[in-house]
């Protein structure tokens, strides 16, 4: 009879010692996971542009292409104040602004 009682035992202890195991990986794995960067960039960016802001306003410009993410060109102005603005990249005075930057950052 006490054979059988550890025998009956003895495989109880290997799924026990699965399930653990199975749960610290799953712990383990939803922390790692909760501490990765969450990516919002699955859409467009600019949902509404203006036709143009003074050059002088600007610090810095970032222009993103088509994508699978957005399917239109978006360009976004960092203001010297720190906002950021979508602006038009159809717009001649934004056109005129990009060749602007594009020729002074060549000649740097």
């Amino acid at each position: 009879m006490a054979r059988t009682a550890t025998a009956a035992a003895a495989p109880r202890a290997p799924r026990f010692l699965r399930a653990a195991l199975l749960l610290l990986l799953l712990a383990a794995a939803c922390r790692q996971a909760a501490a990765a960067p969450v990516v919002t960039e699955l859409r467009c960016q600019c949902l509404q542009t203006v036709q143009g802001i003074h050059p002088k306003n600007i610090q810095s410009v970032q222009v993103t292409s088509p994508g699978s993410h957005c399917d239109q060109t978006e360009v976004i102005a960092t203001l010297k104040n720190g906002q950021k603005v979508c602006l038009n990249p159809a717009s001649p005075l934004v056109k005129k602004i990009l060749n602007k930057m594009l020729n002074k950052a060549s000649t740097n």
